[in-house]
């Protein structure tokens, strides 16, 4: 990638950046996003990374800046789906292949017909998070332990007949991972993705010679994320070191940009192949549409990829795919533009109003 200072180089209006820019600084200034950081491209011309704010929670704390590490959530979902399209891309497993034949206790509870494909699409049935999810965290539980009560779980509908966002999916599908390749999922997706992208600040897992470089998120009170009475909550040793599937990766906003490049790109960044273009194909189209047991409406309320969330945005295509995460974060890539976008924060309740914003003003400025 090039980068340019000028937006106009790039292919976007610089009126129309300066509009994104501004909606951040001044929920900065305003005290309703502690900090966060916004980095925009189009046809492999980057621009630099925005940064607003600090990264700090106490006031006078450090500010947010370019090499600032960001707990990203939910955003890890679609980086741990592409180590199972990976594996699929190597003949070591199918889509439609069953979760018991990886992981065989998974069948308690009737669980026997749900398949990776369902994992991969949130349409297995399984609960976002275990009932127990912050009892086992206060306990400071392994991710195995996690695991362990996914298998005992029952399914709150037969797969595939509804789309329900799930946690507890992508967990499963990092212990397929894990159980074929013989490898922690940390050290696979350095091995599949980040090592070979030379993506030195990127880790699922706490990195812990980085950790001086990490924000600290402004927690909004209990819940998943913990609130400040509690060891385990986001900015705890204890989750940081987690490495949790469904949302345990740091990264920055340059290495961030450079992923979002692999999928406009169909895999390849740099000269560097790290999916097939039939891997990111399958990724990003439609999985959902075609499931004959989901009815209608629930076609038309959201659409799926593999790992992603398909055609949102007030302004992007119908081909646009993206992800959030909790801790307010964002990125999208929409191919029929070929503009990426991330925005990065540490304030997940300031960010919320702010992302589709933001958004909106991105994909407004393409000229």
């Amino acid at each position: 990638m090039e980068t340019v200072e000028d937006p106009e180089a790039a292919g976007f209006s610089a009126a129309g950046i300066k509009i994104a820019h501004r909606l951040l600084a001044e929920a900065v200034d305003k005290g309703e996003v502690l900090g966060g950081v916004l980095q925009v491209a189009r046809k492999e011309i980057v621009l630099p990374v925005a940064c607003f704010g600090r990264r700090e929670v106490a006031v006078g704390g450090e500010p947010v800046a370019v090499d600032t590490i960001f707990l990203i959530a939910s955003i890890t979902k679609p980086i741990v789906c592409a180590a199972v399209v990976k594996l699929l891309e190597q003949g070591r497993l199918g889509l439609d292949d069953r979760v018991v034949q990886y992981v065989p206790e998974f069948a308690e509870m009737g669980k026997e017909g749900v398949t990776v494909r369902h994992l991969l699409t949130h349409t297995s049935g399984l609960p976002d998070m275990i009932p127990e999810n912050h009892e086992f965290r206060a306990k400071h539980r392994p991710l195995a332990d996690f695991v362990a009560r996914i298998c005992e779980l029952e399914l709150l509908f037969a797969p595939g007949t509804r789309i329900s966002y799930q946690s507890a999916g992508i967990a499963m599908l990092g212990e397929i991972v894990e159980r074929l390749t013989g490898q922690l999922l940390p050290e696979v997706l350095r091995a599949m993705f980040f090592a070979p992208l030379g993506l030195a600040d990127t880790s699922l897992g706490r990195q812990e010679t980085l950790r001086e470089r990490e924000a600290e998120i402004r927690l909004p009170g209990q819940s998943d994320g913990g609130g400040d009475g509690t060891d385990w909550h986001w900015n705890s040793d204890y989750w940081r070191n987690f490495s949790a599937p469904w949302g345990g990766m740091l990264t920055t906003a340059a290495e961030l940009t450079v992923l979002c490049q692999v999928f406009l790109a169909g895999g390849a960044y740099n000269g560097v192949r790290v999916l097939s273009r039939a891997g990111v194909a399958a990724m990003t189209r439609d999985q959902t549409g075609g499931m004959a047991s989901l009815s209608k409406q629930e076609k038309l309320r959201q659409r799926r990829g593999l790992g992603w969330r398909l055609g949102e945005g007030d302004l992007r295509s119908s081909s646009s795919f993206g992800h959030g995460g909790a801790t307010g974060t964002e990125m999208w890539v929409d191919p029929e533009s070929e503009v990426t976008c991330v925005l990065l924060t540490n304030d997940p309740q300031g960010a919320g109003p702010l992302r589709p914003r933001i958004a909106n003003a991105v994909a407004a400025a393409v000229l």
